[in-house]
C-alpha cells in the first residue's frame, strides 16, 4: 500500500475553465492538513486559472508537510501541464 491510500480524495471535474477555479479552491480549502490524492482522469480542459488553483494547493500541502498527489492524468491533463510548463506540478503524479 502507498501512503495516499490512506488520503482523501479529490475528483477533478471534466473543464477546469474560469467558472470551475472558484469550487475548486474552496473543495482545496476544505481538505486542508489531510493528505490528499488529486484523481485528473476526467479532466479534458485545464485552464490557467486552474492551473494556479492546483500549483497553489500543492505549495500549501508542501508547506504543511502532509501528502499530495495527482492520480491517473488524462493524456488532456498532462498535455496541458507540459504546454503551461508545469514541471512542478507534474512532480506530484503518481505513475502506475
Amino acid at each position: 500500500m502507498t501512503e495516499s491510500a490512506s488520503a482523501s480524495r479529490l475528483q477533478l471535474i471534466e473543464n477546469l475553465d474560469l467558472k470551475a477555479a472558484a469550487p475548486l479552491q474552496s473543495e482545496f480549502l476544505s481538505l486542508r492538513h489531510m493528505p490528499l490524492d488529486v484523481d485528473a482522469s476526467n479532466v479534458q480542459r485545464l485552464g490557467g486559472l486552474c492551473l494556479q488553483v492546483l500549483m497553489s494547493a500543492q505549495a500549501t500541502w508542501a508547506a504543511d508537510a502532509v501528502s499530495f498527489a495527482i492520480s491517473s492524468p488524462s493524456p488532456a491533463f498532462q498535455e496541458a501541464l507540459s504546454l503551461f510548463g508545469a514541471e512542478d506540478l507534474q512532480s506530484s503524479i503518481q505513475q502506475g
